[in-house]
């Protein structure tokens, strides 16, 4: 645990509705999962890893290998890599035919290189092999607790983890094996999981244990643990798990929220116990690794061939002096007196030119073979050793010369251009927009503008660019406006500057120190405060050292809501079994009421509903729905009395998109009593149902609550730049390489970001592709939205085609909705033949996919 911070343990089962209250199968009932054929073998005895020595439970160990050679294979495997390559296959029968006296020329001037290059190479494998080995030492070499017996836990090395052990593993630890999750420091048996090992995700995870063996918290409860796991066999897919677990006389199904994978990392949790289920190569990553190839460069690839075409070459002269020779053997030898004719040798013999001729052809093959220099592979081989004094780890340098080759570089936003920090910057409540900071994305962009703009002369040198604004969406066609501002907030004093806040950049006397109360609408800033405060499924945490709560949220726009809502006077301090606590402060006197809010359903965030709700009961007893999501979702599901402000919001939307910030709609609805225990006993239904259609019955449940909502606002958090994006992308472009980036941002939020990392440039001409909105779901309709979108590919093309001007530059703009049409097999050669025609006008091309939220 970080020090200074408290975690009081909680228990989250009436929170993760749709995961963590598990039916569990009674006796006579049939299992939950049906594992009957190929592919669901495996059985593991929990606690009893002896079990697993005989056949056929004799399962892999956890030793683990990533190396391409051992000292039994390395000589061969190695010396067939070096002469699976043509340059190194023609040396070396060059050597053999040294050796015969047929030979020009002494047979060590061929062997003598041909052994140092092919020696160098084998050394330069068996030097990076080494590096895969001590790798896999260290790996092998990590130690983790795992259950000896009788409740006691020892410190045992990762490659004798056997399938069937119980490991306890400590915070920020990485998981030893694939486990199944049997408890946590949690009292609910929750824990967060960083998986970046595996699909490079930063975001944490949250895993949930299944609720019979929530009691295995502590290691003397082990003593007497016996269980036992029925599922499928090994595979690489990461993101399923079917199985069951057989404890205490019933049966219970598993399934991927309840799996560890190696390689994780155990975060934000003070330690977890789990059962080890799959080790060493069986596991899922590990399954997805492939045994290390042998690469080789676009340059070698080349030489290959350049190899072929003078060893053609070669053998064609050879064959033309040959013949000639044999020509000269068979007519103007008896001649040739001094020669001897009378007695000819073999090789001079004018009674057997095509002898002689064959004899000549093998001497000419060797004395002509400088057409080909071994310095070719002596080059790279010296070159693949070299080291600039840069401490990178390369696995392989056979590709080094791939190095200064790239042409195109396709890139993400979040993480990348980006840091993946929420800043809470921006916010409209009731028809209000608030919020007078200018985001990042406003001043870099307005900044590169002003410099292209400058660089074309439209605007002079004088103007200071440290104070440029940019109003509207940027367009090459029209001429831009740019005014000197300060980004900052005037009402701040520049001699009390504020301390920076992590996850809340918002500047506005408006809304701080209880001033909300004097604003028009004080009823709905209230309650948006109290959706940012309750709405939500983090943890908080006390740091003893400030005195404030900070927040481990899965997402770091989820922990910025929570850092302004604190900010604001409305401090989510406490979660207990059933309750949220918040600590709301109405006056800026400081006074402060707590207020528990019991947590009565909560319907999860996936990217497939794209919103989150909480059903709370509060003190006075009024039921309230508070939700959070995309704009498109959110303004779908309002009742006719709740569209008040939705004109004024939609337009901040835009403005905040164009600014480059995340969106985000919050809404509520109150709820009767009687309709809520209606709804709810048919949710406890869906969600207590044992079957395929479960997820499906969930889906609709919540789809017949989340309805008749009342709009409040919308927020709009900034994720930074990374330091020296723009400067970076600049050089990229003047070098001519091209950049593709795939966003989840609205289109306009990616235009703006685009000219904020100069992605996009002054005087680059735009091509947007979009399509329309379609009535229905009809095959006309889709048809429609094709031949739209083809007609516009088709022109956008022509006029790539006719521009004169050869230093004109493109840029391709697609939305993720068209380019999901722009990629199916009818039209995606001429989307790829436009994507072409820009790449080849140095442009760049900015793809925002559908957005998460």
């Amino acid at each position: 645990m970080a020090r200074g911070r408290i975690r009081s343990k909680l228990r989250l089962s009436n929170l993760y509705t749709f995961g963590c209250l598990r039916p569990s199968t009674l006796e006579g009932e049939d299992p939950p999962h049906t594992l009957h054929g190929p592919g669901f073998s495996r059985t593991v005895f929990c606690n009893q890893p002896h079990m697993h020595k005989k056949k056929p439970l004799r399962y892999r160990s956890n030793y683990v290998s990533t190396t391409r050679y051992n000292l039994i294979t390395f000589f061969p495997k190695s010396l067939y890599e070096q002469f699976h390559r043509a340059a190194n296959l023609y040396f070396l029968v060059a050597a053999i035919l040294s050796v015969f006296p047929l030979s020009p020329f002494n047979k060590w001037s061929m062997i003598a290189p041909l052994v140092f290059v092919v020696g160098l190479s084998m050394m330069k494998e068996a030097l990076e092999d080494w590096r895969r080995f001590m790798q896999d030492v260290k790996i092998n070499a990590r130690k983790t607790c795992v259950h000896k017996s009788d409740g006691v836990f020892r410190q045992r090395k990762w490659k004798k983890v056997r399938v069937g052990d119980v490991v306890k593993v400590e915070k920020d630890e990485f998981f030893p094996a694939d486990l199944l999750l049997l408890s946590s420091s949690y009292e609910d048996g929750i824990c967060y999981v960083e998986t970046m090992n595996l699909d490079g995700e930063t975001n944490l995870k949250v895993k949930r244990s299944l609720e019979v063996s929530l009691p295995l918290d502590d290691d003397e409860s082990f003593k007497n643990f016996m269980a036992t796991i029925r599922c499928e066999d090994p595979n690489p897919s990461l993101y399923t798990f079917v199985g069951n677990l057989e404890y205490e006389r019933q049966t219970f199904p598993l399934d991927p929220s309840q799996i560890l994978l190696r390689d994780s990392k155990l975060r934000n949790t003070s330690y977890v116990y789990g059962v080890v289920v799959f080790t060493g190569h069986d596991t899922k990553v590990m399954q997805n690794s492939t045994k290390s190839p042998s690469k080789r460069s676009r340059i070698e690839r080349t030489m290959d061939y350049i190899i072929y075409t003078l060893l053609v070459l070669l053998i064609l002269i050879s064959c033309i002096s040959s013949s000639g020779f044999a020509w000269e053997t068979e007519f103007h030898m008896p001649k040739m007196w001094y020669l001897r004719p009378d007695a000819p040798e073999d090789l001079t013999n004018p009674i057997s030119p095509v002898y002689a001729g064959v004899v000549h052809l093998i001497t000419a093959l060797l004395l002509y073979g400088y057409l080909i220099p071994i310095s070719l592979r002596l080059h790279r081989s010296c070159q693949s050793l070299a080291s600039n004094g840069v401490p990178e780890l390369a696995r392989t340098s056979n590709l080094n010369e791939e190095l200064g080759q790239v042409h195109t570089i396709l890139s993400d936003k979040t993480g990348t251009l980006t840091c993946n920090q929420m800043d809470f910057l921006k916010c409209s409540i009731a028809g209000t927009s608030y919020g007078v900071r200018s985001s990042e994305v406003e001043l870099a962009a307005a900044k590169q503008m002003a410099v292209d703009l400058e660089e074309h002369g439209e605007i002079t040198s004088s103007t200071p660019q440290s104070q440029t604004k940019v109003y509207g969406t940027w367009d090459s066609s029209r001429t831009h406006e740019i005014e000197v501002e300060s980004g900052g907030d005037s009402n701040y004093n520049d001699n009390n500057p504020r301390v920076p806040i992590k996850g809340f950049g918002f500047e506005d006397n408006r809304l701080m120190n209880g001033n909300w109360l004097r604003e028009s609408q004080p009823n709905d800033i209230l309650q948006f405060f109290r959706i940012l405060a309750i709405c939500h499924t983090a943890i908080p945490e006390l740091n003893e050292e400030t005195g404030k709560y900070t927040y481990e949220a899965e997402s770091p726009d989820e922990a910025s809501f929570l850092a302004a809502a604190r900010e604001f006077g409305f401090e989510f301090c406490k979660r207990t079994q059933s309750s949220v606590f918040v600590r709301e402060r109405f006056s800026s006197s400081g006074q402060v009421i707590e207020r528990e809010y019991k947590v009565l359903n909560l319907l999860e965030f996936t990217s497939k509903r794209k919103r989150m709700s909480v059903i709370v009961r509060d003190e006075e007893g009024q039921i309230l729905l508070l939700c959070k999501g995309a704009d498109s979702i959110i303004f779908d599901r309002l009742a006719k009395n709740g569209k008040t402000y939705l004109g004024p919001t939609t337009r901040h939307l835009t403005e905040y998109g164009e600014a480059g910030l995340q969106t985000l709609a919050l809404a509520y609805r109150k709820l009767d009593e009687e309709e809520y225990t209606a709804w709810n006993s048919e949710f406890l239904k869906a969600k207590t149902s044992i079957g395929s259609d479960r997820d499906e019955l969930l889906e609709k449940g919540s789809d017949m609550i989340e309805k008749e909502l009342i709009l409040v606002g919308a927020t709009a958090v900034e994720d930074k730049l990374q330091k020296g994006v723009p400067q970076c992308i600049d050089k990229l472009a003047q070098a001519g390489l091209k950049l593709w980036v795939l966003t989840g941002d609205k289109m306009e939020t990616a235009i703006n970001i685009g000219f904020a990392c100069s992605l996009l440039r002054q005087g680059m001409r735009q091509i947007c592709i979009t399509s329309i909105n379609p009535d229905g779901e009809s095959q006309d309709s889709k048809r429609a939205v094709k031949e739209n979108i083809l007609n516009q590919l088709t022109k956008a093309v022509q006029m790539v085609k006719l521009e004169k001007d050869p230093h004109a530059a493109f840029a391709l703009i697609i939305d993720g909705k068209t380019l999901t049409y722009a990629l199916e097999d009818d039209m995606k050669y001429q989307f790829l033949a436009l994507a072409v025609d820009c790449a080849s006008s140095s442009a760049v091309a900015c793809l925002p996919s559908k957005r998460l939220w």
